[in-house]
């Protein structure tokens, strides 16, 4: 259970962040949505989702101090002493400092909190863990712990191979996530791991090309079907590509791109984006799903505003593509602002020029909406403890529970995930850790805000095959017209129905 200092300091800090906040309305400098947030949160733990914007988010970094260590050590003692091993995708070559920098200090750290706790832990690379940890716990010979992209989880859970966890043991409970966070743990009613972050994607697009469309460069689309008809502007107008499309079968930037269409008109691979999933037959055939698929092929055959190259194309050629002004409108992360600086800064010549102007118009919004609701993929990471069939022996439960919590800390689920998401646990928003990541990366805030939209892919084992096989290849069936848009819908839900075994 949460202790009574930690519920003391948590209503502390609400009542400060609570004056603080209405000091700010007073001087005009707060929204009456945004006090109204603060006004909630005062009452109860946890963030109310229609009342989550980019002024909360600024207004609610900083406002907390954490001492890491006397938290953990109330939900496992100081002198615990064992072995734990532990896997998980960490930073490469490529990673910034930073992220390589935290990856080596929270090691340090825990060793600090826990030092008569052996950890044994391992950098796994992101192509090569899936199957690493397959193939180990098949043979007794897997982690006791493990950090694993969202979608990974529910496979070794639903094998049986991952232990059942309490969020209460943890000084936790189900207010101090996203739905979707605790959506993506659940396997059968039952909790096998915790979310460690959580992030979600924006809306970029080109403020110059906009203008040269005679478009507003400060407003871009609120809805799908305004993508799609600003996408025909564009290129009528400018004769550049209006919108970043990505279709390529087995990539994962596929689904990260067209499943929020998909949600936004009420549709889903299967049942995935309603509060209570059952995950047992598919809607992608249905009203809402022919209709994002349409506005799929009115762009890329009706009104060829969109790179012929959608077909192969993943984000890295995007990324090409915008940096050379040839797309106005696409969907990343906040890091691809800084990958623009990075190319731009490589650039020569009137290349060069060109590159720094489209830096320098860049701008983020919220995805746009559907008929039905704003969506966005949610994702993340969860840690996971296996079981000891899977592990090979006995797992010592304090020691990995020890890890599990340092890793869902307010201090180190931030700093474990400094560039590319987010944390998992919501009182890490409230952290001046928080605070400094929100005063250098720009547009953090607004991929940040589009967190309460988040859903996760179908939480079933063959989530992977229906996310980046059978919905791509729907996609390359309507695209290229081998099938019309209502057959490659219907070949599609026939072939989840079959994989599911609905």
């Amino acid at each position: 259970m949460t202790s009574p200092r930690h519920l003391a300091a948590s209503a502390l800090s609400r009542r400060r962040l609570l004056a603080a906040a209405s000091g700010l309305a007073a001087a005009g400098l707060l929204s009456r949505d945004a006090l109204a947030f603060f006004q909630d949160a005062s009452q109860k733990t946890g963030v109310d989702p229609a009342k989550w914007n980019t002024e909360t988010i600024q207004a609610l970094a900083g406002t907390i101090q954490v001492d890491t260590a006397a938290e953990l050590h109330e939900i496992v003692p100081a002198d615990t002493a064992g072995e734990v091993s532990y896997w998980a995708v960490g930073p490469t070559e490529a990673s910034p400092d930073i992220a390589r920098t935290y990856w080596e200090e929270f090691a340090t750290a825990f060793q600090g909190y826990y030092p008569s706790i052996t950890l044994d832990r391992q950098n796994v690379g992101y192509n090569d863990m899936l199957d690493k940890l397959r193939t180990s716990a098949e043979g007794g010979a897997a982690p006791a712990v493990a950090r694993m992209p969202i979608l990974w989880g529910v496979e070794f859970a639903a094998k049986g191979q991952l232990q059942e966890v309490n969020l209460e043991e943890f000084g936790l409970n189900r207010d101090l996530f996203w739905d979707g966070a605790i959506k993506s743990v659940t396997w059968e009613d039952k909790l096998y791991g915790i979310p460690t972050n959580n992030e979600t994607m924006a809306f970029i697009w080109n403020k110059q090309l906009f203008a040269d469309a005679g478009l507003d460069p400060e407003n871009p689309p609120a809805t799908w079907a305004d993508v799609v008809e600003y996408s025909r502007i564009i290129k009528e107008e400018t004769g550049k590509n209006g919108y970043g499309m990505v279709a390529k079968v087995n990539a994962g930037n596929t689904p990260f791109r067209f499943m929020p269409m998909l949600w936004a008109h009420g549709s889903g691979a299967l049942d995935e984006a309603e509060p209570n999933p059952e995950y047992k037959a598919s809607m992608i055939n249905n009203e809402g799903g022919i209709a994002a698929l349409q506005a799929m092929v009115d762009m890329y055959v009706t009104d060829r505003s969109v790179p012929t190259s959608a077909l192969t194309n993943t984000q890295v050629e995007n990324q090409d593509l915008f940096i050379a002004g040839e797309i106005a409108m696409m969907i990343s992360h906040p890091s691809e602002y800084i990958a623009m600086q990075d190319k731009a800064s490589k650039a020569t010549g009137a290349d060069k020029e060109r590159a720094d102007a489209i830096v320098a118009n860049m701008a983020y919004g919220l995805i746009p909406e559907g008929p039905v609701r704003r969506a966005v993929v949610f994702g993340g990471s969860n840690i996971h403890i296996f079981t000891e069939e899977a592990h090979g022996g006995p797992v010592n439960m304090d020691a990995a529970k020890a890890l599990v919590a340092a890793n869902i800390t307010p201090e180190w689920a931030v700093k474990n995930v400094w560039t590319d998401s987010n944390p998992a646990n919501l009182r890490g928003f409230e952290t001046e850790w928080m605070r400094e990541r929100l005063d250098t990366i720009r547009f953090l805030e607004v991929t940040t805000a589009m967190l309460p939209y988040g859903i996760p892919f179908p939480v079933v084992p063959e989530s992977t095959e229906i996310m980046n096989i059978i919905v791509p290849e729907m996609l390359q069936n309507a695209l290229t017209e081998t099938m019309t848009v209502e057959e490659a819908a219907n070949d599609a839900a026939e072939r989840i129905n079959a994989l599911v075994g609905a």
